[in-house]
């Protein structure tokens, strides 16, 4: 393996023509240049150099070298200009995984803050639900993945994934604008078990059912989609109501559609995970910052 240093030596000797000349362009004393000339010709197994009379004269492996140095130097530089610019937040790439409503959410948010004073970080999207989302994060698919769990319904998260909760988000019902509980502030939910249901996706599913049991009751489902705007669009049509999160309800397109919050309240947790080593990444642990301001600002609204 040879040393940067020897190579960079080595190459401003072959410029200058000699150990002396190499020495006062780059400041050292020629016995620093000859000692490092024989270490790189150890570390080679071959001498660089011959000297005829005052000259010196590249040997047969000198002249290889000498033709690759330079690149050498050029790649090597360019790899130190890449990596500064990713430590100082210039530029790299952070994957994002999040579940629809935080996709439609959090994470604009995030990415418009992110835009102003770093515009050279990338972020790439995908969008998966857990626990199938956490998995993307072990298997290398994604940097961060944004999921969210209900109380009483918590999987196993991974043992390879740090969990860093950013917000409770509180579950609404939505209903037509029409519905005699509308022009309430907040609904209870067993007030509403004769009605017809349209219910969401797989993990929400299971905490609605599992609300109505503790209740006493079993939904009337009607239609089942994991489509926010599916979902609003057969409540406008009366066809349903669904319980949905409250992150929906900041981007609710029907006009028909109301959304009230269930008293008592019932809140999922949404957190951020990410494998513990990519906390040290200075674009990811940025990314992990902008989301706990966006998710903090929304606390309470």
């Amino acid at each position: 393996m040879f040393d940067s240093r020897h190579i960079r030596t080595f190459h401003e000797v072959v410029r200058a023509g000699s150990y002396s000349a190499a020495a006062r362009a780059l400041g050292y004393t020629q016995p620093a240049i000859t000692q490092q000339m024989k270490a790189l010709e150890r570390s080679v197994g071959t001498p660089l150099f011959l000297r005829v009379g005052r000259r010196m004269r590249l040997t047969e492996a000198g002249e290889a070298l000498a033709r690759h140095a330079g690149v050498i130097l050029d790649s090597m530089s360019a790899a130190q200009q890449q990596m500064t610019a990713i430590t100082r937040l210039r530029a790299g790439r952070v994957r994002v995984c999040a579940f629809p409503s935080a996709g439609a959410t959090l994470v604009p948010e995030a990415l418009a803050r992110l835009a102003v004073d770093h515009p050279g970080v990338r972020v790439e999207l995908q969008e998966g639900e857990p626990p199938d989302s956490l998995q993307r994060v072990v298997g290398g698919e994604c940097d961060i993945t944004l999921a969210f769990t209900y109380p009483g319904l918590r999987e196993q998260v991974p043992e390879e994934l740090v969990e860093i909760p950013l917000m409770e988000d509180q579950l609404t019902v939505l209903m037509p604008a029409g519905h005699p509980l509308a022009r309430r502030r907040a609904v209870k939910l067993g007030e509403l078990a004769e009605e017809r249901w349209i219910a969401g996706c797989l993990r929400c599913r299971a905490n609605f059912l599992h609300e109505c049991a503790e209740l006493g009751f079993a939904p009337d489902i009607a239609f089942t989609t994991d489509d926010n705007l599916v979902v609003q669009s057969l409540v406008a049509e009366g066809l349903g109501i669904a319980m949905m999160p409250g992150l929906v309800l900041s981007f609710l397109v029907h006009q028909k559609v109301q959304g009230r919050a269930l008293e008592p309240a019932s809140r999922r947790q949404v957190s951020a995970y990410v494998l513990r080593e990519h906390l040290e990444i200075p674009a990811t642990a940025l990314v992990l910052e902008e989301l706990k301001t966006v998710s903090a600002n929304r606390v309470g609204c």
